[in-house]
Formats: structure tokens, sequence, C-alpha cells
């Protein structure tokens, strides 16, 4: 650009002395052409310093403002490095946490698994699926009657044809006195579910499970419905509840079975369900019981309550009359404190006064 502008001045001037050139002789030329280059000297001198100090000026503070723009940028970025820091680091905490969790979740489902195979080892043996269908059963009726309420129910009750039930309820009537018995049909069904097998086979197992459950229900039928001892119905229990949902759902016959027989079939959950309504039965029974005795106890209570209103109404009128008095020993007292008063500040003439004035009223 220095240069652009060093030419046109330098073509401005050639101009200039062209149109000079005719107007002066060739002795002023030299002379004038002399000044003329010390001036354009000193002008281009001047004018280069001039515009070599703006550019030195111009580029310091075009150096100020991109440093200024690079400290800003570099705090940006060490803002936004920080803030993503940040974020990964507590993504990574969540992601171990996560990973924690899962382990342990890893661990209880190998123990479910180990316990699992263990429980199925155990219910291999029929001893064994006795006792834990009893102490399933235990479970549930300890947990809405409470523990050893024997005037609900007891277990392992002994009834007249010497037979034991695992449990006795006590309900009310029309109920009556209904026997429970655990029961657990494992070999047939789990064989009869297996797909491993083929569909003859499950056919087989299917027809000798319904035996085994039908057995039971006579079973029962036959030892814990006493007439006049027991209720007319019973209770099997099974603790099971995929046993229970695979009859109810494709083995309509049984159900009808149990029926003629006056056997109810029951699960954990709908036994839960069954000794719920007995138990609110109950309670409902009682508080009906009760009712006259309550009524009688609250008029006697009435009674009472008419007695010490009567008696408080005569202590508030004896209170009241004893405030009047002493509303009137107040007001004496005050009278004689005044008279006591003026005798020692000897105003008889006052003291005078007063007892006409009292006289007259």
């Amino acid at each position: 650009m220095e240069y652009i502008i060093i030419g046109l001045l330098v073509l401005i001037l050639i101009l200039v002395v062209i149109s000079l050139f005719k107007n002066i002789n060739e002795s002023n030329i030299t002379e004038r052409l002399g000044r003329f280059e010390v001036n354009i000297t000193k002008e281009l001198g001047e004018f280069k310093s001039s515009l070599s100090k703006d550019l030195k000026e111009d580029f310091t503070n075009l150096n100020d403002q991109v440093e200024k723009r690079l400290l800003l940028i570099n705090e940006k970025v060490n803002e936004r490095l920080d803030q993503n820091f940040d974020k990964t680091n507590k993504t990574f905490m969540s992601v171990l946490e996560r990973l924690s969790k899962i382990d342990e979740a890893q661990k209880k489902i190998e123990m479910l698994s180990s316990d699992i195979v263990s429980l199925q080892t155990i219910l291999t043996d029929k001893k064994s699926r006795g006792i834990f269908g009893e102490v399933n059963l235990k479970h549930i009726l300890v947990n809405v009657f409470g523990e050893k309420n024997d005037t609900i129910y007891q277990l392992q009750y002994s009834l007249p044809n010497n037979t034991i039930a695992d449990c006795i309820l006590f309900a009310p009537q029309p109920l009556g006195t209904i026997a429970i018995d655990s029961k657990f049909p494992l070999e047939h069904y789990q064989l009869m579910v297996d797909k491993k097998i083929s569909q003859s086979e499950r056919e087989m197992y299917e027809k000798q499970f319904k035996m085994d459950v039908k057995r039971h229900i006579d079973a029962i039928s036959s030892k814990y419905i006493i007439p006049g001892v027991t209720a007319e119905q019973a209770i099997m229990f099974l603790p099971a509840e995929a046993i229970f949902a695979e009859i109810n759902a494709y083995h309509q016959d049984i159900i009808d079975y149990a029926y003629k027989k006056k056997v109810w079939i029951t699960s954990p959950t709908t036994l839960i369900s069954t000794l719920t309504v007995i138990q609110m039965v109950i309670k409902n029974m009682e508080r009906d019981r009760y009712t006259s005795i309550i009524h009688e106890e609250l008029n006697k209570l009435g009674l009472e309550f008419s007695r010490y209103r009567e008696r408080w109404d005569k202590l508030a009128r004896s209170i009241q009359a004893v405030n009047r008095d002493v509303e009137n020993v107040s007001i004496t007292t005050d009278k004689i404190t005044k008279k006591f008063d003026l005798i020692n500040q000897v105003e008889v003439g006052k003291l005078e006064e007063e007892k006409h004035v009292e006289s007259v009223k």
C-alpha cells in the first residue's frame, strides 16, 4: 500500500511539473525542481514515518485484541473441559455403582438358583413335601390370626375318628368347625408339564395326576368331614400356586369332583383370602354380641354425666356467691384503709364531710 501511495504522489508531481514547465523558463526549472524534490522528500519521509507509526499502533492493538480473545477462548475451553470432566466422572461413578448392584443381584440370583435346586431336591421326598405344606399352612394362619390363637385355630388337631388334621378352624356358625389338610401332588404334575417328553407320555401322567388329586379329595372327605362334629365342608390346601392354577385352568372335572365331595381346593393366596373373610366375620359377630352391653354401659355413663353436670352447676353457683362476698369484703377493706389514712393525716374536717356524705347515702 505504501508503494501505491508513493506512485500516485509521483504521478501527481509529474503532472504539476509539466503544467508548470510551460510557464517558467529554463533557468528557474532546476532551482524549482530542486526545492520541489526537497519538499517531496521531506513530505514523503513524514508520510512514511506517520504511516509506520499508525501501522505499528494498529498492529499493537490487533495483537492485544488477539491475545484477549485467545485468553477468553482458553478460559471457555478450560471451563467446558472441567464441566465435561465432572459429567464424565459422575457417569463413571454411576456406572460403577450400577455394576456393583448388578454384581450383588448376580450373587443373589446364584444363591436363589442354589436354593431352588436344594428346594427341588427336598421336595422330591414325599415326607419332606408334607412338612413343607404344613409349615406353609402354619405361616399363613399365624399371619392372619396371630400365633397360638387356640380359640380360632389349632394345628395337628385330633378328631373323634382317630384322625389328625393339619389344622382345625373354629369358624362361627353356620360354618362351624372346618378341617384344613395340606396335600402336595408334585411328581406326576412335573411329568405332565414336562415339554421334553412326548405328548402321549404327558397325557398318561395327566391321568395319573388327576387320580392323585381325586385320591386326596376322597381322603379329606372321608376323614375330616364328620357329621355333628365338623362342618359339612373341608379345605384341601395346595402349597403350590402353579398346581392350583393348572387345576382351575385345565381340569374342570377335578373342580366338579371336589364340589361333590364338599372339599374346597385352595392355594396360599386363596387360603389367605378365605381366612381373612372368616376373620372379619368373627370380628363382626363379636361386635354384635357386645352391642347390648355397650349400649347399657353408655346409658350408665349418661346418668353419671347428668349427675356430674348437676354437681358442677351447684359448685359454679357457690363459686359465684363466694366471688361476690370477696368483692364486698374488698370494698369494705378499701373504705377502712382510706379512713385510717385520713386519721393518720389528721384531716378531721375532711373526715366529717365524708361521714356526712355516707349518712346521706
